[in-house]
């Protein structure tokens, strides 16, 4: 690729500097904002040594990366939950339709903008508008919120792992010591009658003995450290350590592990729960439509589904794209990445339903009596019990835990390589060769900061930062960075820098989905969210109000980055506000085009194009 060429100049008014440099790759069309300068060359001075930027090994280390992260625990848990409560089959049209003119655009413009830029989700602002670079600190806020209570559940699906290696598994009977007198327990035994004040043993063995919740008084006083969640914990964080501290060289060998088991072991459970007795009624609940559902809220349910499926607005996408080769087809990728992703919610609801439709017959009870559980629950209780009962239950329990770690694993690590590319790429003068002691000191701040949740009442705290910590915040990030992307960098420069490195434009239908039909979509879901927020309840307890305002507290703290970014950068930038507007209108012209004179515009229009033909 020709070298870099540098930039056109702002107008002649010496207090104002140039914020953006440009990065390599095939000439820019005339049409188009020359790209911007890649990591390895931008520099703030002379006498610095470029580092070359990491590039995958191999085109499938990509691309396992990527399904790794958008394939998480919470296609096992929520995809067939939410699919259920909103009318079985019939929540397939609008998940369907959700993901084709929401979800899978985003995903697409995501990685597109990884690969040309070259850059983390803190640094691209400069080349795309400057005056949002707080999306990308609000971005790295909310990943640790994120790592401080999703690593707290894989340390629980380890727990359950090391419990396993028994010729008896510990929740499949009353007769532990945790065991209370309301355990019942209906496998094998006719004539049991189940109350509301019925506890299964693997209930019992999860809020008992596992998280040990009967010692916290909620969170008013929950308690001390679990000191065998803490030894989990910090097994997991050490794993995530030793992957990622030499970068995608060695994240990259990890994955095609952690992202190709979970499916082999959900064709085993699959093939499993369909020979158990009563499958078909847990596949019939699961796919039977009700169609009076699609007059109800199962819209926003369906485009929440998705967005937080696929993970759009994370910087994961940013961040894993941006070790592509420059001529990556990243366009194909999304495709296949996004249609994985969706194909397994859809394949894990027939495992968990067959398991539902066989405890539903044990029981004697109605499917959805036993399908109550969502979130954790479903995997710590439901399908435990299911398992512990089953005809080599040992064997299934480690699998399933098996799978449940690697899934966490790969959403981790790409959660976390956001967060390090972002910062790194930032400060590539101070970091750039320390990138061990970096992520050793990130991993131990996620350690540190995941200790609440190890706690007798963490599960109170994992239920208040994953309500808070990546809800409502996350879903209004991703609504900006699509606004500023289409709209104030401009859609017709996107689409050329896209053609600079695939050789051809994205259509129509991708244009108009980037422009209004997915932000309008976020901003639904964004409204309806702060609408209808439901009180927080978690095994019977119920959450305090000074809980519910420290959540939007947690939830505000990432969003604040941007506007506070945005009037600082209007503060600090040299000149009067009429000069900072000059500059700012070289890289936000649709923001112009809008608000300010068009012959100023035609004016720096023209400066782009005299410099290009120079």
């Amino acid at each position: 690729a020709p070298l870099a060429r540098p930039g056109p100049q702002p107008p002649p008014r010496p207090s104002i500097p140039h914020p953006c440099l440009y990065p390599p790759g095939p000439p820019p069309s005339p049409r188009s904002a020359p790209p911007a300068a890649p990591a390895e060359r931008r520099r703030a001075g002379p006498g610095r040594t470029a580092h070359p930027r990491d590039k995958w090994s191999k085109k499938m280390d990509f691309l396992l990366s990527v399904v790794g992260f958008a394939v998480d625990l919470g296609n096992v848990w929520r995809f067939p939950y939410i699919c259920y409560q909103n009318g079985g089959g019939a929540f397939l049209i609008p998940y369907t339709l959700m993901a084709v003119f929401g979800g899978v655009p985003l995903f697409y413009m995501e990685l597109a903008l990884g690969q040309f830029h070259r850059t983390g989700a803190i640094p691209i602002w400069k080349r795309i508008c400057p005056i949002f670079k707080g999306i990308g600190f609000a971005i790295c806020i909310i990943g640790l919120y994120v790592s401080f209570y999703y690593n707290t559940i894989i340390a629980w699906a380890l727990y359950y792992f090391y419990s396993s290696f028994s010729s008896t598994l510990p929740w499949a009977s009353c007769d532990n010591p945790w065991n209370t007198p309301n355990c019942t327990n209906y496998f094998g035994r006719n004539n049991v009658t189940w109350t509301n004040f019925s506890r299964s043993p693997a209930e019992e063995f999860y809020t008992r003995k596992v998280l040990e919740l009967q010692k916290s008084g909620g969170l008013y006083n929950v308690g001390g450290i679990r000191w065998q969640l803490l030894l989990c914990l910090f097994l997991i964080f050490t794993i995530v350590y030793f992957s990622l501290w030499k970068g995608v060289k060695t994240s990259g060998k990890v994955v095609w592990v952690t992202a190709t088991l979970p499916y082999l072991v959900l064709l085993i459970l699959l093939v499993r729960g369909a020979t158990l007795p009563g499958a078909w009624r847990g596949v019939l609940f699961y796919l039977r439509p009700d169609w009076g559902k699609l007059l109800s809220t199962v819209w926003v349910d369906a485009a929440a589904q998705i967005f937080f499926s696929l993970g759009p607005g994370f910087g994961v996408l940013l961040a894993l794209a941006s070790y592509n080769h420059f001529h990556n087809n990243c366009y194909r990728d999304a495709l296949i990445t996004s249609a994985v992703n969706c194909l397994t919610s859809f394949l894990s609801g027939f495992v968990i339903f067959t398991v539902l439709g066989y405890m539903a017959e044990m029981r004697d009870v109605e499917v959805e009596d036993v399908a109550r559980d969502k979130g954790p629950s479903l995997l710590f209780i439901t399908y435990p019990e299911a398992i512990a009962n089953m005809v080599g239950s040992t064997f299934f329990a480690i699998i399933f835990f098996l799978m449940m770690i690697t899934l966490g694993l790969d959403s981790t690590f790409g959660g976390l390589e956001a967060v390090i590319t972002a910062v790194m790429d930032e400060y590539p003068q101070v970091l750039a060769q320390r990138r061990e002691l970096f992520v050793l000191g990130l991993i131990t701040v996620c350690f540190l900061g995941s200790l609440s949740t190890l706690t007798y009442g963490g599960a109170y705290v994992v239920k208040l930062l994953e309500e808070f910590g990546a809800g409502c915040s996350i879903l209004a990030v991703v609504l900006l960075e699509t606004i500023a992307v289409s709209w104030f960098y401009g859609i017709q420069r996107f689409s050329h820098d896209v053609k600079a490195m695939l050789g051809f434009t994205p259509g129509l239908f991708w244009k108009v989905c980037w422009v209004a039909i997915s932000p309008t979509l976020l901003a639904f879901i964004v409204a309806s969210s702060l609408l209808e927020q439901p009180p927080l309840a978690l095994f019977g307890y119920r959450y305090p109000a000074w809980s519910t305002s420290l959540g939007h507290l947690i939830g505000a703290s990432s969003f604040i980055c941007i506007p506070v970014y945005m009037v600082y950068k209007l503060v600090w930038t040299p000149g009067s506000l009429k000069q900072v507007r000059a500059t700012s209108a070289q890289f936000c012209p649709l923001l112009l085009a809008s608000f300010w004179d068009l012959s100023e515009l035609g004016a720096i229009a023209a400066q782009w194009k005299s410099s290009s033909s120079h």
